[in-house]
């Protein structure tokens, strides 16, 4: 597995996958963590910042609104002033392909008496944001936008508390409410129904915030004075997945997982390739920073169809793609189903689409919906697929090549850098596959 001309990667079939496996640091905690130190009091040290592009985005955005921030690697220095201390930019800010970026620091300018100009690269400019611009607006911030769609033209005021409730469940529109809440006057809230993940409440609170629950509403007061802490970012669970749904779905095979992120509204993905068959187990577990971590081992068992269903996705909705992968991976004629996941079609790609096509293209049968997919898995075959320029799909399609017939070449492949610079060359060493 190496990249070749025209920005693609060959795939060859491979045997057993075993072996242990350190994933980069969660890219989801890992941007608010960056966020918040910059408006914390004092320099913060975050450990383990995932080495992904969208998370350097978030750097380099932080870096033009007049925060200092020093790399050593996958340890960075930020140093903060205060909620509402950063500075106008002279440039518009470039969220590349970091949907969290734009919508979570849209909510932080907001409460900025500056304008700020926030855009993305082409697939990111095809992302909807009218569901933050919407609750911006009503806490008195002007947003102009391109009929919903990126750029984002923010001109930050005094913001008043709002309570929101979001259309669709989504822990990005949650977290931009309230860290705009943090620049309100008065107590802000969003109303949660089906829970999301929650990495922006331990986060705050990991900064000495104060975040209260009652019920299903989720609140912050703002004014708050954060300080700035030392803190290590728990390997990536979504990237962790992919090396879940190869072991699951390879036969004698096993893998080690070391210091993963066990977040609680992030583990029901265990749930589901236990579901499919699979052997995990948790050897350890800590609690840093708020954060759970711990080590996982997968081990292949007794594959058997499986579906998601729409009260898991909000929790799982970045795993649908390996999942797929694994369901892919299974013996022919076992299926996996998936409802609810209309988010699907606004990702980095049209995820149902595009990972409908390449999958087909493999071998498998996919039966496409508005929200979501019918996958039935047959003999596989090596193929020309595209990631669509999609992490996500490309890592999910590689998984899926190691148990094909023959070769599969994987245009986009450079995509992985968004989230998991290496990726190849993990699988390789796991699946002991020759480099073609």
């Amino acid at each position: 597995m190496v990249p070749s001309p025209a920005d693609a990667a060959s795939v060859v079939p491979s045997g057993r996958a075993s072996g242990a496996v350190r994933v980069p640091g969660d890219k989801s905690i890992s941007h608010r963590y960056a966020m918040l130190a910059a408006l914390a009091s004092g320099t913060s040290v975050i450990e383990n910042y995932s080495p992904g592009a969208d998370c350097a985005a978030t750097l380099a955005c932080l870096e033009a609104l007049g925060v200092s921030i020093r790399r050593h690697g996958s340890r960075i220095e930020v140093t903060g002033g205060r909620p509402g201390g950063l500075v106008a930019p002279g440039r518009a800010l470039d969220a590349a392909n970091s949907g969290t970026t734009m919508r979570l620091l849209s909510g932080i300018v907001a409460g900025h008496p500056f304008q700020t100009v926030i855009e993305g690269d082409p697939s990111l400019s095809r992302r909807p944001m009218r569901r933050i611009i919407e609750p911006l607006t009503r806490m008195g911030a002007r947003v102009d936008s391109r009929d919903g769609l990126p750029p984002l033209t923010i001109s930050g005021s005094a913001l008043q508390a709002i309570e929101w409730r979001p259309d669709v469940p989504s822990a990005q529109v949650k977290s931009c409410i309230l860290l705009a809440g943090l620049h309100a006057t008065g107590e802000t809230a969003v109303v949660e129904p089906i829970p999301t993940r929650d990495h922006t409440e331990r986060a705050l609170a990991a900064f000495g915030g104060e975040v209260m629950r009652r019920g299903d509403r989720i609140c912050v007061c703002g004014g708050q004075v954060l300080r700035a802490r030392v803190l290590r970012v728990p390997g990536d669970i979504s990237s962790a997945t992919f090396w879940l749904a190869l072991a699951a779905g390879t036969p004698d095979s096993a893998i080690d997982l070391e210091d993963v992120g066990l977040n609680p509204s992030r583990t029901a993905v265990l749930d589901v390739v236990r579901r499919a068959g699979a052997e995990i187990h948790v050897e350890t577990a800590t609690d840093a920073s708020g954060e759970p971590a711990g080590r996982l081992r997968v081990t292949y068992g007794s594959p058997r169809s499986f579906t998601v269903g729409p009260h898991e996705v909000p929790g799982l909705i970045d795993e649908i793609p390996a999942l797929a992968a694994l369901a892919a991976l299974m013996p022919p004629g076992s299926t996996m189903g998936v409802r609810g996941a209309s988010e699907l079609r606004v990702k980095e790609s049209d995820r149902i689409s595009s990972l409908a096509r390449g999958l087909r293209a493999l071998g498998a049968r996919v039966d496409e919906y508005e929200d979501g997919f019918d996958l039935t898995a047959g003999p596989l075959r090596g193929a020309p697929v595209d990631a669509a320029g999609d992490h996500r799909l490309a890592m999910a399609f590689a998984i899926v090549a190691t148990g094909a017939a023959g070769p599969t070449t994987i245009a986009g492949a450079s995509a992985v850098d968004v989230s998991y610079p290496g990726f190849f060359d993990e699988l390789r060493r796991l699946t002991s596959a020759p480099v073609s």
